[in-house]
């Protein structure tokens, strides 16, 4: 696991990808300290790290990045931390598209299209 300090490029995130799985890496976005944790086998693992860090759960969502792929394909709102009815946010979907924006935001940050 580790949080995304210096710019990635998609290079470096392939290289990346198959330490669990062979075309995505999990990660986790907190919106509310612009943080990318990313590498692990499950999104529980990168909140509980960020928790660890200091962030507050109701500011980090799951998502999955595939460096192959290019324009909306790269991300996925997609993960079981992401269901939290007392956030208005019932699935394991992103449903809130500010809450996206603020992600994809933060991602381009971190990650060199």
């Amino acid at each position: 696991m580790l949080i995304v300090q210096e710019k990635l490029t998609r290079g470096e995130l392939s290289k990346i990808s198959g330490n669990f799985f062979t075309d995505m890496i999990k990660g986790v976005v907190d919106v509310k300290k612009e943080i990318l944790a990313i590498d692990a086998e499950l999104h529980a693992d990168l909140e509980a790290f960020l928790l660890e860090k200091g962030s507050a759960q109701q500011d980090l969502w799951g998502i999955n990045l595939y460096p192959e792929l290019l324009g909306e394909d790269f991300i996925e709102f997609d993960s079981m931390i992401n269901i939290r009815p007392s956030q208005n946010n019932k699935s394991r979907t992103v449903e809130d598209e500010a809450a996206r924006e603020i992600i994809r935001k933060i991602v381009r940050a971190k990650i060199d299209e």
